[in-house]
């Protein structure tokens, strides 16, 4: 009968090793190097991303430059008159709210700037309505301001 030879020989043992040692030393390097892709592929979109926005930016330097556009903005966000035209404002401004969302034109537009800044310094007055919108304050008439007499200090 023919001996037969072991399954597990010194060779077999000793490229087994080198096998592990050489896997073991390449884990780390191709770790790095997907680590490093993963990084390299999200600062090309943070720069893509930079570049969208300043490309926004450069546009609106370019409209703002422009005098027309200037005028324009004024007359729809601060209400600018030129001299000699004929300008409206619609004061009421409930009525102005109810039609606009009854004819479906969209969402109603926000009241201006300086209004929004008065009804605070209103809610500030009052102390009480905090982070709410004012209402319109009434304001009172002559003949009851007139007639109003001061209440004499407790004392």
């Amino acid at each position: 009968m023919a001996a037969t030879r072991p399954q597990l020989t010194g060779r077999a043992a000793i490229l087994a090793v080198v096998v592990c040692a050489i896997a073991m030393s390449l884990a780390y390097p191709a770790r790095e190097y997907v680590a490093q892709r993963r990084q390299i592929a999200q600062l090309e979109a943070q720069q893509a991303n930079a570049l969208s926005k300043l490309q926004k930016l450069e546009e609106r330097r370019r409209r703002l430059e422009d005098p027309e556009y200037i005028k324009r903005l004024a007359k729809e966000r601060l209400f600018y008159c030129e001299p000699g035209a004929d300008c409206y404002q619609v004061l009421d401004e409930e009525a102005a709210g109810s039609t606009a969302v009854k004819a479906g034109s969209g969402p109603p537009e926000r009241p201006a700037w300086y209004v929004t800044l008065w009804r605070s310094f209103e809610a500030a007055d009052r102390g009480s309505d905090r982070g709410r919108p004012a209402a319109p304050a009434a304001r009172p008439s002559p003949a009851t301001s007139a007639g109003r007499q001061k209440s004499p200090a407790p004392g």
